[in-house]
């Protein structure tokens, strides 16, 4: 069996080269992964529709035209840049002469590209987080050949989906779709910007859906993708799968080949999740991810042997955490899950497709199938931190570049202090620049006592206008020390 490669289709240009992301999956040998109301995002401009014909006898081709006018001009070239570091070298006559100043680390500009969709009409655009990781500066030009500087609003990297914004109003924007009613058959546009050739349409079909390809390594990584046929080749990352209405039910993100380039697999992540992700990170600045505690898995024939299984589609619960909505909801490892409300779930890729539309507090059924016999379940979903809060992204969270969740009274004692908040989802910000690691409970900033957010609020208050010193101490019990400007 030949071993495929998929690929993130971001073209990153560096040394008049390009990069390709790349993540690897063995389809002979795969690994086992261990609704709510949204913000509506509508254009006011009704969408014209393709003549999309149903009928064999009337014609023998889809028109596909209105579709793929109407999305070139909401699909946006995205360029960002970062920076990396490089390894300097000196010069060996010159430094006989005049002093060998040594080597070391210096940081050189890295330019990428890749492609967005403008979703509303004052601005609003979705791309890739893997587009748009680690940059310094993003710039969008649309099909007109404006260009602006877009503003990042958020990220969620466990659905490698970004929203950015740009200032304006009257921008062509693509309404979107519903992805659960798209079939497997159904005629698709893949639409973006690939190795930098501007508004760039390609047509194919559906393939297949609720793919898992193993390419998100993120905690809580949901994949669920459309499989399509469409071309799509590095730059097409964060463009458009558009439907023949003319409607946006899907962001493309990968492609499955050997050499890095389309050979008839491309993925894209279903509009249900964006529209899910987006409606989050507007009203929230943060995702909210709705934890049921439980470990699940595919079903296979080795599990159904092991376990004795009656049934062979739904998820497999292998694991539940102790007080998780799923202990508390009296679900147990061996339960097949076959129902989330009236939907049926055969996959694992059905499963997080469906529960994270849900947001911490809400109560969902669930149908298992205990030992041949159906069980119906009622759970209260919980956030990351174990409560039915919402959480919402405050300034300090922005600026730090992390969440933060107060340590329990136990861990405090085992680790001899009064208490802290500890540094969990770091991602880029002051933090990661200082050095801080995941894990780390910060206990003292600026000689200031930290027990909760608040205490961090006010220490960075006081601190606007000079720099911030932070003591701490990591969960092995190593004390380390930080210092960085605000």
């Amino acid at each position: 069996m030949k071993r495929n490669t998929f690929f993130l289709s971001l073209l990153t240009g560096f040394s008049g080269g390009a990069i390709v992301l790349i993540a690897y999956l063995f389809f002979s040998n795969p690994k086992e992964n261990n609704s709510h109301s949204t913000v509506e995002f509508k254009s006011s401009t009704p969408v014209q529709l393709a003549e999309s014909v149903h009928n064999v006898q009337n014609s023998r081709y889809v028109n596909l035209t209105a579709a793929a006018q109407k999305s070139v001009d909401a699909v946006v070239h995205v360029k960002t840049l970062s920076s990396r570091q490089s390894q300097s070298y000196s010069n060996p006559f010159l430094d006989f002469f005049f002093g060998s100043p040594g080597f070391g680390y210096e940081e050189k500009p890295v330019l990428s590209s890749g492609s967005g969709v403008i979703i509303t009409e004052d601005g609003f655009i979705v791309t890739n987080n893997h587009v748009i990781e680690n940059s310094n500066r993003v710039e969008v030009t649309l099909n007109d050949k404006r260009t602006f500087e877009a503003q990042l609003i958020g990220t969620d990297p466990s659905t490698d989906i970004a929203l950015l914004k740009i200032e304006g109003n009257n921008f062509s924007c693509l309404p979107f779709g519903n992805s659960d009613s798209a079939k497997v058959g159904e005629w698709v546009l893949a639409v973006g910007n690939p190795f930098n050739l501007t508004s760039t349409v390609t047509a194919g079909i559906i393939s297949a859906k609720a793919r898992n390809i193993n390419i998100i390594n993120k905690k809580y990584g949901i994949e669920s993708f459309i499989q399509t046929d469409a071309a799509v080749n590095p730059g097409n990352s964060g463009g458009a799968l558009v439907n023949s209405k003319g409607e946006l039910i899907g962001i493309n993100t990968a492609i499955a080949s050997h050499t890095g380039t389309f050979t008839g697999y491309s993925f894209a992540i279903p509009i249900s999740i964006v529209q899910k992700v987006v409606s989050d990170l507007v009203e929230f600045g943060e995702v909210q991810r709705a934890i049921l505690g439980i470990v699940v898995s595919d079903i296979n024939s080795q599990l159904a042997e092991k376990f004795n299984l009656k049934v062979l589609d739904g998820v497999l619960v292998q694991q539940t955490e102790a007080g998780s909505p799923a202990s508390k909801a009296g679900i147990e490892p061996g339960d097949v899950i076959t129902h989330i409300g009236a939907i049926q779930i055969k996959t694992l890729s059905e499963f997080q497709d469906h529960l994270i539309r849900f947001r911490p507090g809400d109560e969902i059924s669930l149908t298992i199938n205990r030992n041949g016999k159906t069980v119906d379940k009622k759970a209260i979903l919980q956030n990351r931190f174990g409560s039915t809060d919402i959480i919402k992204r405050t300034d300090v969270m922005n600026v730090l570049g992390a969440i933060f969740k107060p340590i329990s009274k136990d861990d405090a004692k085992s680790l001899g202090i009064k208490g802290g908040l500890q540094v969990i989802d770091l991602e880029k910000g002051k933090l990661l620049n200082a050095g801080i690691r995941n894990g780390f409970i910060i206990t003292i900033v600026n000689g200031q006592s930290i027990l909760k957010i608040e205490d961090l609020n006010d220490a960075l208050n006081k601190a606007t206008k000079g720099g911030v010193y932070v003591e701490g101490i990591y969960p092995n019990g190593m004390r380390a020390y930080y210092a960085f400007g605000l």
